[in-house]
């Protein structure tokens, strides 16, 4: 089976995006974010070249970003993996505004060994004017998400094949 290579947007096409995001919105809803979205690329805050070192190292942890629907809203998975362990963030999302933000509040740590559960947490809730979120910017229908986050970095997804 032959995987197709996405074509990914320069930093300057994502900024003009960006742009247009902000002025006019995306024009996202839920059931567009719904999926396994792998982390590609992350920009630093400020800098129009992506951190090969970042995303080299999120992408060797296989870092992806779990969004599905419920019957309360979005339902968001932040994992990492190190071989067979993972960590995992488990939390609820919303999506606020034209924009519009993915604002968002994890609420359970997971530590798993081979799909074995070794560690459960209940995280506290952030102050709600702290809570963290994802401006988003573009989801392009040929499998690419970008946002920037709180913190002002930019972050480009791909979507993984279902399955």
């Amino acid at each position: 089976m032959s995987v197709q290579a996405i074509a990914t947007p320069s930093a300057e096409q994502l900024l003009t995006l960006e742009r247009q995001a902000r002025d006019q919105g995306t024009g996202l809803d839920a059931q567009a974010l719904q999926g396994c979205w792998q982390l590609e690329l992350v920009w630093p805050k400020g800098s129009r070249r992506p951190s090969a070192f970042s995303g080299w190292l999120l992408r060797g942890l296989s870092a992806r970003l779990e969004i599905s629907t419920d019957a309360e809203g979005l339902a968001l998975s932040n994992a990492v993996n190190l071989g067979p362990l993972e960590l995992r963030f488990r939390g609820v999302g919303q999506l606020l505004g034209r924009r519009p933000l993915l604002q968002f509040s994890f609420q359970q740590l997971q530590v798993s060994l081979g799909g074995r559960l070794l560690i459960q947490r209940e995280l506290p809730a952030p102050a709600p004017k702290r809570m963290p979120f994802f401006a988003l910017i573009a989801r392009d229908p040929g499998g690419w998400l970008a946002a920037r986050g709180r913190g002002g970095g930019l972050a480009m997804w791909t979507l993984a094949p279902a399955g």
